[in-house]
């Protein structure tokens, strides 16, 4: 059995926990699960490259460079 992870949220956190998750259209262990696999942005050459790959995302606010 994989180990559990307990957080302790505010009743705010939890909020916006389950309204992020509802926009996903996922469950909120299932968001968060995600979110810890998400890419690390380290360096700006990161953060160029997820601009990038992002890039036209309507969720986002990711203009292009010009």
């Amino acid at each position: 059995m994989p180990p559990v992870l307990t957080v302790r949220l505010t009743l705010e956190e939890e909020q916006i926990l389950a309204d992020r998750a509802k926009e996903a259209g996922v469950k909120k262990g299932t968001f968060v699960r995600q979110l810890i696999r998400e890419e690390q942005i380290r360096t700006g050459a990161d953060l160029e490259a997820w601009a990038k790959r992002h890039m036209g995302d309507t969720r986002l606010r990711v203009r292009p460079i010009k």
